[in-house]
């Protein structure tokens, strides 16, 4: 399993609109493509999931997640933020890096909690993010997936 095979071309911007976390949610959701109503219910979890804790781990990273019935596979998306916001980080620095992973309660593969912790270590490494805050093209940035080989 490589973290690159997660993500699909649709499930990634390099342009984040939203300047606050709530909108975050809603915009990294709707990449997705799912309909209003499980939307709406997904980013409801998203929010349960922060109030929680953050989901900012640090290194200017954020990583929201949950488990939702509107999913029948485990599905994942990224979004860039040059500017940064406030995320609640655990470092209280802005985050500019945003991987979204969503899985169904139950999963056969059960690929959720392996791809949260790859996605931990890729973003660990400070070449990975400096290679993140460059890329121009979702293509790149599956590249600095493939290249870190996580």
């Amino acid at each position: 399993m490589r973290l690159f095979e997660f993500f699909h071309d649709t499930e990634v911007t390099l342009d984040l609109a939203a300047t606050t976390k709530p909108a975050v949610l809603e915009e990294m959701v709707a990449l997705f493509g799912l309909d209003e109503d499980a939307q709406q219910l997904l980013v409801k979890l998203l929010k349960k999931r922060e109030n929680l804790g953050s989901t900012g781990i640090g290194n200017h990273v954020a990583i929201p997640h949950c488990r939702s019935l509107v999913v029948d596979r485990l599905r994942v998306a990224y979004a860039r933020k040059a500017a940064g916001l406030d995320f609640d980080a655990i470092d209280d620095k802005p985050v500019n890096h945003l991987f979204l992973i969503v899985a169904p309660p139950v999963e056969i593969s059960n690929q959720y909690l392996p791809v949260l912790g790859k996605i931990a270590q890729f973003c660990k490494n400070e070449q990975n993010i400096a290679r993140l805050n460059e890329v121009g093209t979702t293509e790149e940035f599956l590249a600095v997936l493939k290249d870190a080989e996580v």
